[in-house]
């Protein structure tokens, strides 16, 4: 059982940070340092779960834990909430931080501020929290805090005289940031006479106990038995039990007091009624009104993912629907494609987030899969007056169809080492991006700002930005909004018929570079068939690019040893007239590689 505190001694905090920065290590040396895990089960990145997490060295869902804490005789109650750092996991950071009343921003002594630090705090500042800026590996040779302290103020603008210096791999300063939590974060503010009202700001599946609910309480208390009522579903439930996280096993408790954060158990078959970001409050005497201001995760990029051996549809179908019971982000519809058969459309929020996914459907359900080239939503006003939204090139209408054609736009914000800047603004540009700002933050340092379609970065971009700037520029974007675009839809024929899966939407002036260059990298990929395959890419009925896989020769003569030369002429004569009708009804198998082709275009 967990001991009870008053509501003054109880601190909520998130830790937040740029990817690799050490957000999860200093979680470790922060639940070390409360005595929650004993040495023997203490293992490295305690709160990251999954396989996935472990191996890559990424957080990808974010964890809460509960910490006691005494300080001056007083027990407090230390609620940790660690945060994914990549950008693709920004609405996992943004839920976090609604749950919270303070955050550690953490910040590289070696690395200083990078463009995801500036992303997470803007997200802090909205919710009004408690900044506490920490330097952290401070232990490196080429640590410089008061650099990065500068650059904190510099860049971000918030006030870094009370900082914490820590490294969390040795330990050091670990005890003081303890104590800078105690003294800084403050305590919940709520109303414990109140009808309940709590913020869900996580659920997941678990195969015993059903769907859970990661709460916040903001007025009121949860006790066992209660029947509670989900605002959004309308939906009521009884309280089955209660537990509080704690890295080695949740901690059962009667009752979650106001300002507390605990885990709610309703026997629930699936996550659907426990959307994040929803309020709970109790059957009987309701609150008056739900907790606002809070947005479900969006996809930004959208895949086709078919089974590799198309029997397998429903296995894919079950283990997409048992992936979103964890992952409310994850959206799929089944479409099917003359090329790869029956599968389903999946939304992702980028590219990194698509990976995790096929990789865990690959690993956790045993199936093997092929996944086409991811694309962005489209608006396209048709000359009717009507408005829709395309996820998938193939369902673009006719171009006599199209009035106009809106693409999605990002803001950029790019922190790089000046001696990078000219290959940078090169690349920008080649990718239609519209420079905003640019500020010099030190002698060394650049930010960027820049308004960037979509399209142009969920392929590559990261890869070439990370290339050019041999890995020190740091990226982060955030979606603007749609704007008119010059698009045309580029498909792509093999011995005369589309294949509707390698279609991509392109700008219009560079449609015939990209159709010649996919047109090249198909002629390689296409095996050789006993007839000439031809490989055109057209706009509508319009050829712009077109290129022949020869045909590969059978040695028909073989058998015809000895005797008149004409014998091998007559045979040569009706394998060219087989060829002839062979032409018009080949078909041609595409292989994998070709729906990853587009992915290449630019190199």
């Amino acid at each position: 059982m967990a001991k009870a505190v008053p509501q003054k001694n109880i601190r909520n905090f998130s830790i937040i940070a740029h990817i690799d920065h050490g957000k999860s290590t200093l979680a470790d040396r922060i639940i070390q340092e409360c005595g929650a895990v004993s040495d023997r089960e203490m293992s490295s990145q305690v709160m990251d779960t999954m396989d996935i997490e472990q191996e890559r060295g990424i957080t990808i869902k974010a964890q809460s834990v509960r910490l006691d804490y005494e300080k001056d005789g007083e027990a407090y109650i230390l609620n940790l909430i660690d945060t994914p750092g990549h950008v693709d996991f920004s609405y996992e950071v943004s839920r976090s931080l609604a749950s919270s009343d303070g955050a550690l921003l953490i910040v590289d002594a070696a690395q200083g501020v990078e463009a995801q630090t500036i992303a997470n705090v803007y997200i802090a500042i909205e919710n009004d929290l408690e900044l506490l800026p920490v330097v952290n590996k401070i232990d490196l040779p080429a640590a410089d805090p008061d650099r990065v302290l500068a650059e904190l103020e510099e860049a971000i603008g918030i006030d870094a005289t009370e900082h914490n210096l820590v490294s969390a791999k040795t330990g050091e300063g670990v005890a003081e940031l303890v104590d800078s939590i105690v003294a800084r974060v403050p305590s919940p503010v709520g109303d414990a006479n109140a009808p309940l009202k709590a913020l869900i700001y996580d659920s997941w599946f678990d195969n015993y106990l059903g769907a859970l609910a990661l709460v916040r309480i903001i007025d009121g208390k949860i006790e066992k038995g209660q029947m509670l009522k989900v605002m959004g579903t309308k939906d009521e439930h009884q309280v089955l039990n209660l537990m509080y996280p704690n890295p080695v096993a949740p901690i059962k408790t009667p009752e979650i007091n106001t300002g507390e954060i605990g885990i709610v158990v309703m026997g629930l078959k699936t996550v659907d009624s426990l959307q994040v970001g929803d309020t709970i409050t109790d059957a009987k005497n309701p609150t008056a009104e739900a907790i606002d201001g809070f947005e479900p995760a969006k996809p930004f990029v959208f895949a086709g993912i078919y089974p590799i051996e198309t029997d397998r549809f429903e296995d894919l179908r079950d283990a997409l629907n048992k992936l979103k019971l964890n992952d409310s982000s994850l959206s799929f519809e089944p479409e099917s494609s003359m090329a790869l058969g029956s599968g389903f459309r999946t939304g992702f929020l980028g590219m990194l987030h698509m990976e995790v996914i096929k990789e865990r459907l690959e690993r956790e359900f045993n199936l093997e899969l092929i996944a086409t080239a991811p694309t962005v939503v489209y608006k396209v006003s048709q000359t009717n007056g009507e408005e829709v939204e395309i996820q998938n090139p193939s369902e673009l209408p006719e171009p006599q169809k199209i009035d106009k054609v809106f693409e999605p736009y990002v803001k950029a914000t790019i922190l790089t080492p000046q001696e990078y800047l000219g290959n940078l603004i090169k690349l920008l540009n080649d990718r239609r991006g519209i420079q905003i700002k640019m500020d010099y933050l030190n002698e060394t340092r650049v930010l960027l700002e820049y308004d960037i379609p979509m399209n142009e970065i969920v392929m590559d971009f990261y890869d070439k930005l990370k290339s050019i700037t041999k890995g020190y520029a740091s990226f982060d974007y955030e979606p603007i909004g749609f704007r008119e675009g010059k698009l045309v839809k580029l498909d792509i024929r093999v011995a005369g018929d589309v294949v509707d899966s390698l279609s991509i939407i392109v700008p219009e002036e560079k449609a015939r570079t990209r159709g010649l260059a996919f047109v090249a990298q198909l002629k390689e990929l296409i095996p050789r068939q006993l007839f000439e395959v031809a490989i055109q890419a057209s706009i509508g009925n319009n050829v712009i690019a077109r290129s022949n896989v020869k045909s590969m020769g059978k040695n028909v003569t073989a058998k015809c040893y000895g005797g008149d030369i004409t014998r091998k002429r007559k045979l040569l004569e009706k394998q060219k007239a087989g060829k002839k009708r062979m032409k018009s009804i080949g078909k041609v198998q595409v292989p994998q590689e070709a729906f990853m082709a587009v992915l290449k275009l630019d190199s």
